[in-house]
C-alpha cells in the first residue's frame, strides 16, 4: 500500500467515524430491538496468502453452527428482514471502518476472500492480494449484481461453492488485477463515488 492511499484511508475513515458514529449507534439500538443480539458478525478473511484478519460486519442472518462458504440461495432463508435492508444499503459494512483504521482493509481493493478459496487458488490470490483488500472495488461495482444473480439460483452449499469457484472467482480476479494495474487515489475516489451511486440507485 502506498503512503498516499493509506493517508486517504485514515483521513476518510476517521471523518466517517465522527460523522456516522451517531448513525451507527442508532442502527445498533434498532437492531437490538428488532432482532436482538449478537449485533456483530465477525469472520475470518484473508489479506495475504498466509495472513488473516477478523472482518467486522453488522449481523444480517440467523446464526448457524455450520456457516462456511459464500452466501447464496442456500442461505437466503437465514437473512433477517432488517438484515436484508441493511445489505441493500451496504450499511452492514459500517463496522469495517474499524478494519480500515487498523490497516486490515482499504476503502478500495479486492474484496477479502475466505481462507478456503485462497488455499484452493493460491497462485491466483498471490497476485490479487498484492493489493490490500477493500470495502469496495472495481469487481464490486462491475460484477456484484451478476454474482448475486448467479448465487441466488443455488439451492445447496455445494451448488453455491461450485458456481462461485467456476464463475465468480476468475472474473472478479480479472477485474481486481485491472484495478491493481491502474490504482491511484483519483481512481479510488471514482470507485467510491460509483459505489455510493449504485447504493442510492438500488430499489
Amino acid at each position: 500500500m502506498t503512503w498516499d492511499k493509506r493517508l486517504f484511508d485514515l483521513f476518510f475513515a476517521s471523518l466517517l467515524v465522527i460523522i456516522l458514529g451517531p448513525v451507527l449507534l442508532a442502527i445498533l439500538i434498532w437492531l437490538q430491538v428488532k432482532q436482538g443480539g449478537p449485533l456483530f458478525y465477525v469472520a475470518e478473511r484473508m489479506n495475504g496468502i498466509d495472513r488473516s484478519f477478523k472482518l467486522w460486519k453488522l449481523r444480517t442472518m440467523i446464526e448457524a453452527e455450520d456457516d462456511s462458504g459464500v452466501s447464496g440461495g442456500d442461505k437466503e432463508q437465514r437473512i433477517t428482514p432488517t438484515g436484508a435492508w441493511l445489505r441493500s444499503k451496504r450499511l452492514d459494512e459500517f463496522p469495517q471502518l474499524w478494519n480500515i483504521l487498523k490497516g486490515d482493509l482499504s476503502f478500495v481493493g479486492p474484496r477479502p476472500p475466505l481462507r478456503q478459496y485462497v488455499e484452493q487458488f493460491p497462485e491466483l490470490y498471490a497476485e490479487v492480494l498484492k493489493s490490500r483488500p477493500g470495502v469496495t472495488g472495481l469487481a464490486s461495482i462491475a460484477y456484484h449484481e451478476h454474482e448475486a444473480t448467479l448465487l441466488a439460483r443455488c439451492k445447496t452449499r455445494e451448488e453455491t461453492d461450485e458456481s462461485y469457484t467456476r464463475n465468480c472467482i476468475p472474473r472478479k480476479a480479472q477485474l481486481d488485477l485491472i484495478y491493481q494495474k491502474h490504482q491511484s487515489v483519483c481512481y479510488d475516489f471514482d470507485i467510491v463515488f460509483q459505489t455510493i451511486g449504485l447504493v442510492f440507485n438500488r430499489k
